[in-house]
């Protein structure tokens, strides 16, 4: 039966196991560059034993930042930093993947520990923020400027030129983020996107730019290599984006080569009752996975070595990302194969007696 320290083959790239670290904003950037922070954060979850690192949203364009503070993929000038750790992970056994994202209306707002509140032009904010259609995220929030054609078609280049930038700097996983309610999922969602345009309306139309960005994606990004996207699997609201989208979208996207969709939720629409719990997302990788025939993520309050290995065994996902307990404890996997008796399954260069 499959575990969560079986290695997972991927196309032409091997996961030493089936834990994942989860994108996290670490709002340590200055002008979107990488820096000693992002070398020694990301180097030191596989120094603690993740089969597969993947950076923070790195922004294709300036104006698709959170926050002033993210990391940006949007120039040649920040490979350099990008590749000096990614070498470094690689090094350490993992894999390094990248996300590529674009904030949309969610944009230019202060870091958490700043209130994260909207910021204007005078408090190193942007304007314009843009989205699918001129509606603000909240009433605090500015109103966006609807993307024209022309202006989602370099939408779309600007992840082909982040891809490119990605492959040059090393990776050797890129996922997509369609989810959180950011530009790709401000399209998927008729909460938001009230286009009239081949954009809108239809699921056809409004799944549109995220079929366009992930063939462009694919025709430069390596066959050897994995493409990943992430989706909010449900907007947790009537009427908005759900499940069975999420499910018909996904075996759209394998057909266009996609290898796995990461299955996180909500995000689009502000002050809406999720049901968190332990593993509550788990069940929309279980899904997607077996009606798409897709492999999945499982993403979401999991924990415990014991939690993250039946999900596995289950069947439910093929992988498991972890956010904030690897935030917590970078060396997790290093006491999860103690744990659940995998100690064997670790690479020899490791030395754990202190396990």
């Amino acid at each position: 039966m499959t575990h969560l320290f079986e290695p997972l083959r991927i196309r032409e790239v091997t996961f030493r196991n089936r834990i994942a670290v989860s994108p996290m904003c670490q709002y340590s950037s200055t002008n979107g560059f990488a820096n000693d922070w992002h070398l020694v954060h990301l180097a030191s979850r596989a120094v603690g034993g993740a089969g597969l690192v993947i950076s923070e949203a790195a922004a294709v364009e300036p104006r698709g930042r959170i926050s002033p503070q993210d990391l940006g993929i949007w120039s040649d000038a920040h490979i350099e930093a990008l590749a000096r750790t990614v070498g470094l992970i690689h090094n350490f056994g993992a894999v390094a993947g990248i996300q590529l994202a674009h904030a949309g209306r969610k944009a230019s707002t202060a870091k958490p520990s700043k209130g994260g509140k909207v910021l204007d032009e005078s408090q190193e904010g942007w304007r314009p923020v843009v989205s699918s259609s001129a509606i603000a995220f909240s009433k605090e929030s500015p109103v966006p400027e609807a993307l024209s054609i022309e202006g989602i078609q370099q939408v779309v280049q600007a992840f082909v030129q982040a891809a490119k930038r990605s492959l040059q700097a090393g990776f050797k996983v890129i996922e997509i983020h369609a989810a959180h309610g950011y530009l790709l999922h401000q399209f998927l969602s008729p909460l938001v996107n009230q286009r009239q345009d081949d954009y809108g309306g239809s699921f056809e139309n409004r799944t549109r730019i995220l079929r366009e960005v992930v063939e462009a994606v694919r025709e430069v990004w390596p066959e050897s290599y994995p493409l990943f996207v992430r989706l909010s699997a449900t907007d947790w609201v009537d009427k908005g984006w759900d499940i069975e989208q999420s499910i018909a979208i996904s075996d759209k996207l394998k057909s266009l080569g996609v290898d796995l969709i990461d299955c996180s939720s909500g995000g689009a629409i502000p002050g809406i009752n999720v049901p968190v719990k332990p593993g509550y997302q788990t069940q929309f990788a279980e899904r997607i996975r077996q009606e798409a025939n897709i492999a999945t993520g499982a993403v979401g309050l999991i924990t415990t070595p014991e939690q993250a290995d039946q999900i596995i065994r289950s069947g439910a996902a093929d992988i498991v990302l972890l956010g904030r307990e690897l935030l917590r404890n970078p060396y997790w996997p290093h006491l999860a194969a103690k744990q659940l008796g995998h100690e064997k399954h670790w690479p020899v260069q490791y030395d754990r007696a202190w396990l």
